[in-house]
């Protein structure tokens, strides 16, 4: 894990991040900013449980490090509000839910709805919400993975940017299928960053639109490592 400090450069991107828990995936893109891969500042991580390892990684980087507890508020509209009020005040360009354990309704995402990316670890469409890799396994699937998704009002139901997929051995378990899948997960969420700050990436009419054509369904494919190096697709 990289700790030096965070260092502010001119970027005209502002991303904010929200967790819930350990923040591997955080910390993939506190690292690919920090090797240069996008022209970003990530100027916030806001959790909604108290004293996660995310939040410690935030500090490390020298990222403001904000918890707004759910178990505090008396529902999820109240949440979803200060919540919101509490993104706007860093005047994000990006949103990224990197493990962030609840559904945003429309109070938040009214404000928010064309620049908010989650990564969610399966083959969407299929297996939303918890659990995934024990369902694809009691599944018989052949393949697992993740994929990189614009963000609206429904569980992980949002148009899809990039997925990954990892092929499922026969003595494979929930565990060390988690592992390998999160491996990846760590390589597509930089790149659909990168693609989003470098204007590539956008949601128009509830369409992801990727270098001015829609996207497919289940987004992009991401078969070759080769492929991350310059954030292009192709042979």
């Amino acid at each position: 894990m990289s700790v030096h400090k965070y260092g502010k450069n001119n970027a005209t991107n502002r991303i904010v991040i929200l967790i819930s828990g350990n923040g591997t995936n955080l910390q993939s893109i506190i690292d690919a900013r920090n090797a240069g891969k996008f022209n970003a500042e990530i100027v916030a991580v806001i959790s909604n449980r108290a004293n996660v390892f995310g939040l410690e990684r935030a500090k490390l980087a020298g990222i403001p490090a904000i918890t707004l507890d759910h178990a505090y508020f008396n529902n999820r509209d109240e949440f979803d509000l200060t919540l919101a009020k509490t993104v706007e005040k860093f005047n994000p360009t990006l949103i990224l839910l990197s493990g962030f354990m609840s559904i945003l309704s429309n109070i938040f995402l009214s404000r928010f709805h064309r620049n908010v990316i989650n990564i969610h670890p399966s083959l969407l469409p299929k297996y939303k919400g918890l659990r995934t890799h024990q369902r694809a396994l009691a599944a018989g699937d052949s393949f697992a993975g993740a994929t990189v998704h614009f963000v609206n009002e429904n569980l992980d139901d949002g148009p899809c940017i990039l997925q990954a997929k990892v092929k499922i051995r026969p003595d494979e378990s929930p565990e060390s299928l988690a592992k390998r899948v999160l491996k990846m997960e760590h390589i597509i969420f930089p790149l659909a960053v990168q693609w989003f700050c470098d204007k590539r990436l956008a949601l128009k009419n509830g369409i992801a639109i990727f270098d001015g054509i829609p996207l497919p369904k289940m987004g992009q494919q991401f078969e070759k490592t080769s492929q991350i190096h310059d954030g292009r697709f192709g042979p």
